[in-house]
């Protein structure tokens, strides 16, 4: 064989295989994804976050995948490090392949995400952030639950009505996600004429809330409204049944953990939360998340993963109907009214790109997540009024 011909045969099998390169790439769609997975104080919800995209996309391309393509997840871990986010989010943003990118991450690494995505030109749903400069970056973020105003005012609601609490005392992450549900609390508590005793800002590392509790044991006060994720949330209820505090204790999701159930124990018996989960709910689609999660990972889901699924579902849902161009998933996106999610139905998003649905309340009991109220409340579900 001739030296030109062998160059020439080298060449065709090249092309050929760019060729095939391409047709992989055409059939693929790639979709972001960030979450807090080795981050000492946050590892727990990293795991949920991830295993619950991983989830998604490994159901969706067992389904066929969207119009015959399959879904690749790009995922990152972000160490609950703002910097680190922000580098994150410049990778995802300069890569023309990826699609679309979720955040399964708290508010501080989202928040310096969105405005890189938005003004990348590039769609971002997050899953779970509370504060409201997450869907503030612009048009192309979303929000699929619940700003920390939302959450902050239904627990008043629910602690003043349900409750009947008078005198509260307020044990909080000193991040954004604790005070600003916090701030929101105050304001509506003031309505049921409750009188907040006490507010105690802890740092995020710090998890003994032994001489917290024993300062509060002394105020006299009928319910603890802890604004806390769910390693400061168990040490509250363990302290609190420890030190024999005859009150109720009212957290938020980020007590929304199977985490807390095992480091609480028998001391979480008796909590009540603000979360966006039910899992009472007979939602179909709650049920076999529910069931499908633990069959895969054999452990409990939680509010954290919940999310995560339910924005991807969201963006399935767009792609499917319109393709992957950002602006018409956006526009699908923005459209969307009524559409069941694992986390109940998402009524609408309203202008500012929250998620606005029903605030569910739940109680441990028998070392179990289950159902204590819903607040659906117009007014207060949807951050818009606030």
């Amino acid at each position: 064989m001739k030296k030109r011909q062998v160059i020439s045969m080298i060449a065709c099998a090249v092309c050929t295989l760019a060729v095939g390169t391409a047709a992989f790439a055409e059939d693929t769609i790639k979709i972001g994804f960030f979450a807090p997975v080795s981050a000492p104080s946050a590892a727990a919800d990293g795991q949920s976050s991830l295993q619950s995209a991983k989830l998604a996309v490994d159901l969706i391309n067992e389904a066929g995948g969207i119009d015959g393509k399959q879904v690749e997840l790009v995922d990152y871990d972000d160490g609950l490090d703002t910097t680190e986010a922000a580098n994150i989010a410049e990778k995802l943003t300069t890569d023309d392949s990826i699609a679309a990118i979720v955040s399964g991450s708290y508010s501080g690494p989202t928040k310096v995400a969105a405005p890189i995505a938005q003004e990348a030109g590039k769609l971002l749903v997050s899953a779970y952030a509370v504060h409201p400069d997450v869907v503030n970056a612009g048009d192309l973020v979303f929000s699929q639950s619940f700003p920390g105003s939302v959450q902050g005012t239904a627990a008043a609601v629910f602690a003043g009505e349900v409750l009947q609490a008078k005198r509260v005392a307020i044990v909080a992450v000193d991040l954004d996600f604790g005070t600003e549900q916090a701030t929101y609390f105050k304001q509506k508590a003031a309505e049921y004429g409750i009188e907040i005793v006490s507010e105690d800002y802890i740092a995020i590392s710090d998890n003994d809330m032994t001489s917290v509790i024993t300062k509060i044991a002394g105020e006299d006060v009928d319910l603890i409204y802890s604004v806390n994720y769910y390693e400061q949330a168990s040490e509250v209820c363990r302290q609190v049944a420890l030190q024999g505090l005859e009150c109720a204790i009212l957290g938020t999701e980020g007590a929304d953990s199977w985490q807390l159930l095992e480091t609480a124990g028998e001391f979480a018996n008796g909590l009540y939360i603000t979360t966006n989960m039910n899992r009472d709910d007979e939602n179909e689609k709650t049920q076999e998340y529910i069931d499908k999660y633990i069959e895969t990972y054999n452990m409990q889901p939680d509010m954290v993963g919940a999310s995560v699924y339910d924005a991807f579902q969201v963006l399935f849902d767009a792609m499917a109907n319109v393709g992957t161009d950002t602006q018409a998933m956006k526009e699908y996106i923005a459209g969307m009214k009524d559409f069941d999610t694992v986390t109940g139905t998402l009524l609408y998003y309203n202008e500012a790109g929250s998620a606005v649905k029903p605030v569910q309340v739940q109680q441990v009991t028998d070392g179990e997540y289950h159902f204590a109220a819903t607040i659906d409340d117009a007014a207060i579900i949807d951050p818009a009024n606030y």
